[in-house]
Protein backbone atom coordinates (compact mmCIF):
# COMPACT_ATOMS: atom_id res chain seq x y z
CA UNK A 1 0.00 0.00 0.00
CA UNK A 2 1.07 3.69 -0.51
CA UNK A 3 -1.00 5.91 1.06
CA UNK A 4 -0.30 9.85 1.89
CA UNK A 5 -0.45 12.20 4.66
CA UNK A 6 -2.80 14.39 4.29
CA UNK A 7 -6.18 13.44 4.04
CA UNK A 8 -8.17 16.74 4.43
CA UNK A 9 -8.15 17.41 0.65
CA UNK A 10 -9.72 13.82 0.64
CA UNK A 11 -12.39 13.93 3.08
CA UNK A 12 -13.37 16.63 1.93
CA UNK A 13 -14.43 14.87 -1.53
CA UNK A 14 -17.98 13.92 -1.58
CA UNK A 15 -18.21 12.31 -5.58
CA UNK A 16 -15.92 9.66 -6.74
CA UNK A 17 -16.22 8.24 -10.21
CA UNK A 18 -14.95 4.66 -10.39
CA UNK A 19 -12.88 3.27 -12.66
CA UNK A 20 -11.69 -0.12 -13.86
CA UNK A 21 -8.51 -0.48 -16.53
CA UNK A 22 -6.69 -3.52 -17.91
CA UNK A 23 -3.00 -1.91 -17.93
CA UNK A 24 -3.14 0.28 -14.27
CA UNK A 25 0.35 0.80 -14.43
CA UNK A 26 0.05 2.22 -17.38
CA UNK A 27 -3.10 4.79 -16.47
CA UNK A 28 -1.26 5.00 -13.11
CA UNK A 29 1.16 7.08 -15.19
CA UNK A 30 -1.36 8.58 -17.52
CA UNK A 31 -3.04 9.90 -14.15
CA UNK A 32 0.32 11.67 -12.69
CA UNK A 33 0.95 13.20 -16.10
CA UNK A 34 -1.74 14.46 -16.36
CA UNK A 35 -1.71 16.22 -12.75
CA UNK A 36 -3.71 13.76 -10.24
CA UNK A 37 -1.86 13.36 -7.33
CA UNK A 38 -1.82 9.79 -5.12
CA UNK A 39 -3.85 9.30 -2.19
CA UNK A 40 -3.76 5.82 -1.42
CA UNK A 41 -2.70 3.05 -4.03
CA UNK A 42 -3.91 -0.47 -2.54
CA UNK A 43 -2.22 -3.78 -4.29
CA UNK A 44 -2.56 -7.09 -3.87
CA UNK A 45 0.23 -9.96 -3.43
CA UNK A 46 0.18 -10.24 -7.38
CA UNK A 47 0.98 -6.50 -7.70
CA UNK A 48 -2.57 -5.92 -8.83
CA UNK A 49 -4.32 -2.45 -7.74
CA UNK A 50 -7.29 -4.01 -5.79
CA UNK A 51 -8.37 -0.14 -4.89
CA UNK A 52 -6.74 3.13 -5.63
CA UNK A 53 -7.85 6.86 -4.46
CA UNK A 54 -6.12 9.94 -6.63
CA UNK A 55 -7.16 13.40 -6.09
CA UNK A 56 -7.34 16.16 -8.70
CA UNK A 57 -5.95 19.06 -7.18
CA UNK A 58 -8.31 21.41 -8.08
CA UNK A 59 -11.06 19.35 -6.04
CA UNK A 60 -12.23 16.58 -6.39
CA UNK A 61 -11.33 12.74 -6.74
CA UNK A 62 -11.35 9.20 -8.70
CA UNK A 63 -11.21 5.63 -7.51
CA UNK A 64 -10.37 2.77 -9.64
CA UNK A 65 -8.58 -0.55 -9.51
CA UNK A 66 -7.31 -3.64 -12.02
CA UNK A 67 -9.38 -5.18 -14.22
CA UNK A 68 -8.43 -8.95 -12.74
CA UNK A 69 -11.10 -10.63 -14.13
CA UNK A 70 -11.04 -9.18 -18.05
CA UNK A 71 -15.46 -9.11 -17.90
CA UNK A 72 -15.36 -5.67 -16.79
CA UNK A 73 -17.84 -3.67 -18.21
CA UNK A 74 -17.19 -0.36 -17.94
CA UNK A 75 -13.27 -0.95 -18.54
CA UNK A 76 -12.39 2.27 -21.39
CA UNK A 77 -15.86 3.39 -21.59
CA UNK A 78 -16.19 5.74 -18.60
CA UNK A 79 -16.58 9.78 -18.94
CA UNK A 80 -15.15 12.47 -16.88
CA UNK A 81 -15.47 16.19 -16.73
CA UNK A 82 -12.59 17.93 -15.04
CA UNK A 83 -12.56 21.54 -13.93
CA UNK A 84 -9.70 23.32 -14.27
CA UNK A 85 -8.53 27.13 -14.56
CA UNK A 86 -5.90 25.83 -17.31
CA UNK A 87 -7.70 23.41 -19.05
CA UNK A 88 -5.41 24.06 -22.10
CA UNK A 89 -2.11 22.84 -19.84
CA UNK A 90 -4.28 19.39 -18.68
CA UNK A 91 -5.32 19.31 -22.09
CA UNK A 92 -1.13 19.10 -23.21
CA UNK A 93 -0.50 17.06 -20.89
CA UNK A 94 -2.94 14.42 -21.16
CA UNK A 95 -1.57 14.42 -25.28
CA UNK A 96 1.84 14.43 -24.03
CA UNK A 97 1.02 11.64 -21.90
CA UNK A 98 -0.42 9.51 -24.79
CA UNK A 99 -4.33 10.28 -25.07
CA UNK A 100 -5.28 11.47 -28.47
CA UNK A 101 -8.27 14.49 -29.26
CA UNK A 102 -11.38 13.61 -29.05
CA UNK A 103 -12.82 17.26 -29.10
CA UNK A 104 -10.56 20.35 -29.79
CA UNK A 105 -10.36 23.04 -27.45
CA UNK A 106 -12.28 25.26 -28.19
CA UNK A 107 -14.21 28.31 -26.32
CA UNK A 108 -17.86 27.30 -25.28
CA UNK A 109 -20.61 29.69 -26.04
CA UNK A 110 -21.89 28.51 -22.82
CA UNK A 111 -18.87 29.96 -20.88
CA UNK A 112 -15.27 28.60 -20.49
CA UNK A 113 -13.01 27.17 -22.70
CA UNK A 114 -12.43 22.91 -22.94
CA UNK A 115 -11.95 19.93 -24.91
CA UNK A 116 -11.73 16.29 -24.46
CA UNK A 117 -9.39 13.56 -24.88
CA UNK A 118 -9.55 9.90 -25.12
CA UNK A 119 -7.12 8.24 -22.30
CA UNK A 120 -4.88 5.41 -23.62
CA UNK A 121 -7.54 2.62 -22.90
CA UNK A 122 -10.38 4.61 -24.61
CA UNK A 123 -12.19 6.78 -21.31
CA UNK A 124 -13.55 10.34 -22.33
CA UNK A 125 -11.76 12.84 -20.22
CA UNK A 126 -13.02 16.76 -20.71
CA UNK A 127 -10.77 19.41 -18.94
CA UNK A 128 -12.55 22.85 -19.05
CA UNK A 129 -13.07 25.94 -16.95
CA UNK A 130 -16.60 26.11 -17.10
CA UNK A 131 -18.20 25.70 -14.11
CA UNK A 132 -21.59 24.95 -13.63
CA UNK A 133 -23.86 27.02 -11.41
Amino acid sequence: MTETTDKTTAGSVRMWPALTFRDVDTMIDWLRAVGFTEHSTYRNEAGEVEHAEWLWPEGGGIMFGSDTTGIVRNAGGSAIYLITRDPDGAFERALSAGASVSRALEDNDYGGRGGSVLDPEGNHWSFGSYQPS
